[in-house]
Parts: C-alpha cells; sequence; structure tokens
C-alpha cells in the first residue's frame, strides 16, 4: 500500500519544481523531503524524477504515478470531511461528458446543492470512457455518460442525435479524397463511429485535428480543419450540419445513459432524480 505521506510530499516536489521549496509546502526539511523521495521510488521500484540542479522534474513513470496520487490525496481528505460531519449528508461524485456540462445543467446542479446545504457536490467533465471507467472501479457514485445504444443496466437510458457537422463558411471538399477527421482521442464513441461509417463507405480517411477539449473540436470545425461528428447539443452557430445526401448520414446508435454506483446512497438517488427530469425535458425540446 502506498503512504500517503509520501504521495503528499511527491505531489508537493513535482508542483513546486523543487526539493527545499517543497519542503516548505510540507513543513518538512529537504533532507527529510528527499529520503521520502527516496522511499516512495523503492516502493514502486522505478525512478520518479529527474534532477537537474535544483530544478525537479518527473519522469515517465513519475507522471504516470503523479494522476493516481492526487486522486488518492483528493480521495483521503474527502473521507476525512465525510467523517468529521457525521451528521451532514456526505458527498456525491459526479461524472458527466463535457457537453453536458452547460449552462441549463449547472443551473439544476446548482439548485440541488441549495436545497442539500449539508451535502458536498463534486462535479467532474471527462470523455464517457473514462468516466465509465471511473464509475466501475468506485470513483464516481453517479455518471452520465455515452454508451453504444440499446446497453443494459443504469438507471435511464436516451438516445442520441448525432451528426455529421463541417464549417459553415470555410466548408472542406468531401467529394474526392481521404476526408480529414478531426475528434477526441482514441476510445471516444463519436471518434470510432465517424471511422466505421467511413470505412463501412469505402473511404479512406486521416485525422487532421485531435483534442481532449470539446471546445477545441469545435474551433477546428469552425476553422475548416475538417470534419467531427457531433451532438446537437454542441454544434454552434459557425457550424453546418451534413446531410444525407452529401454521403454523411446521421449516427444514430448512441445513447446517453444514467448509471449509478451499486448501493448509492439515498442523496446519490435523489440527484440521479434530477438529472433523469433534466434529460427527459431536453429530449423533448430536441423532438
Amino acid at each position: 500500500m502506498l503512504d500517503l505521506e509520501l504521495l503528499r510530499s511527491f505531489v508537493s516536489v513535482v508542483d513546486a519544481g523543487g526539493f527545499t521549496r517543497a519542503g516548505e509546502r510540507v513543513h518538512r526539511t529537504q533532507s527529510t523531503v528527499s529520503q521520502q523521495i527516496k522511499r516512495l521510488e523503492e516502493d514502486v521500484g522505478q525512478p520518479l524524477l529527474i534532477r537537474s540542479g535544483k530544478d525537479v522534474t518527473p519522469t515517465e513513470a513519475g507522471e504516470r504515478l503523479l494522476s493516481y496520487a492526487r486522486r488518492l490525496l483528493a480521495l483521503a481528505e474527502e473521507a476525512r470531511d465525510v467523517v468529521s460531519q457525521p451528521s451532514g449528508e456526505g458527498a456525491i461524485r459526479l461524472g458527466v461528458p463535457e457537453d453536458f456540462a452547460a449552462f441549463r445543467l449547472a443551473k439544476v446542479l446548482a439548485g440541488f446543492s441549495r436545497s442539500h446545504p449539508a451535502l458536498r457536490l463534486d462535479v467532474r467533465t471527462d470523455q464517457s470512457t473514462q468516466l465509465r471507467r471511473d464509475l466501475e472501479r468506485g470513483d464516481l457514485d453517479l455518471a452520465l455518460f455515452k454508451r453504444t445504444a440499446g446497453e443494459k443496466g443504469g438507471i435511464a437510458a436516451w438516445p442520441e442525435r448525432v451528426h455529421w457537422v463541417t464549417s459553415k463558411h470555410r466548408p472542406r471538399d468531401t467529394t474526392t479524397g481521404s476526408v480529414p477527421l478531426i475528434g477526441f482521442p482514441p476510445g471516444c464513441l463519436y471518434r470510432a463511429g465517424a471511422i466505421h461509417a467511413l470505412e463501412s463507405a469505402g473511404r479512406s480517411w486521416h485525422m487532421t485535428y485531435t483534442s481532449s477539449n470539446l471546445s477545441g473540436i469545435q474551433a477546428a470545425v469552425a476553422a475548416g480543419m475538417g470534419l467531427s461528428i457531433l451532438s446537437e447539443m454542441a454544434i454552434q452557430a459557425d457550424h453546418r450540419v451534413l446531410t444525407a445526401k452529401e454521403g454523411f448520414a446521421p449516427i444514430d446508435r448512441t445513447e446517453v445513459a444514467l448509471v449509478a454506483s451499486p448501493g448509492a446512497s439515498p442523496a446519490t438517488l435523489r440527484l440521479a432524480e434530477r438529472l433523469a427530469e433534466f434529460c427527459e425535458s431536453v429530449q423533448a425540446k430536441a423532438a
């Protein structure tokens, strides 16, 4: 088991960029912090830091450990907060896709927080594959994520309306040659759907822009760098939806699922009800 104090010193060294500044953050001497990092490296069997004079940067193994270390420390802090306030409702860790983190959903979550002042709400946005993985391993209590239509499990699911889009003012010629694609990194449901649709139609393709950020994809489409697949709520005024007559039929094999972790708390299930109502209203307006 990894020692939280060692992880705390490791994160501090990376964030501070050196042992002396890190020691000031965790109230330890430079030599103590250095010994803690040495113990941690022995525990994991890998060098974690590259030392260059007074400057320190993480190795490849250190970068991999860093995200886990931050999550473990945050989880430990969350556990202390919950245990120290037994009369409260605890905490709910909610995951949502980035294109759902819009103003309307923020209003729903803010209203829920106001009606549950003793509850700590922790919302994170990410790709659906990561949200699903976090939920399965217990890092989230509740999640909205995209999945293949018709999958089993979850509180509720709603079919998605997903379209091919190009730039309204700088559209790409897609009648011949390789289709330039814009999308999220590998693992994204939309990316896989776009590639499958093109290859099924006998079209060649190449990635011209990859981003883990929705706004980056939206901007690249608007600038005319290529084509992408976006949900209706993510399509902007400077995008143009491509049609089946142009050879780009809508991708309708995806859905948004609302899934809770096993043994979800009553507060989590109350939030799930609010989210289900929100998704139903979005679906009704889109119909």
